[in-house]
C-alpha cells in the first residue's frame, strides 16, 4: 500500500491546459488570418500551438505569422474543420520539398 496521496496530480493521460499559445497562421481573405493546420506522422490533421514565440520560430522559421489563442479556443476553431487534435510545442518538422533540390546521391528525375 502506498502511503503518499497523489489525488491532486493529474493522471499522465490527462492533458494539462497549455495556457495562451502562439498559433501559426496564414493570410486569409482581406486582412483576415487563417489558422494553419498540420498533419501528424500518421496523417491525422492537427492544430499546432507553441508556448513561446521562440519555440515557434525555432520550428517553423523566422517570419512565420502567429496569433495568440487559448488551447480551448484553438480546439473549438479547428474541430469543425476535422482537426480534433491539438499538438503543443512540436519539435520536429521537415523542410519544404522542392522539385529543384535532388536528394544526395541520386540523379534528378525530369518532370513528365
Amino acid at each position: 500500500m502506498c502511503l503518499i496521496s497523489y489525488e491532486s496530480e493529474p493522471e499522465p493521460e490527462e492533458p494539462l491546459p497549455a495556457g495562451p499559445l502562439h498559433v501559426p497562421v496564414r493570410p486569409g481573405r482581406g486582412t483576415e488570418k487563417a489558422v494553419r493546420l498540420f498533419r501528424t506522422p500518421l496523417g491525422t490533421r492537427t492544430a499546432v500551438g507553441f508556448t513561446s514565440a521562440a519555440r515557434l520560430e525555432a520550428t517553423l522559421g523566422r517570419g512565420q505569422a502567429s496569433i495568440r489563442l487559448s488551447e480551448a479556443l484553438l480546439r473549438a476553431l479547428c474541430e469543425p474543420l476535422g482537426a480534433h487534435l491539438v499538438t503543443v510545442d512540436p519539435t520536429l518538422s521537415a523542410p519544404a520539398v522542392t522539385a529543384s533540390t535532388p536528394r544526395p546521391g541520386r540523379a534528378a528525375v525530369p518532370a513528365v
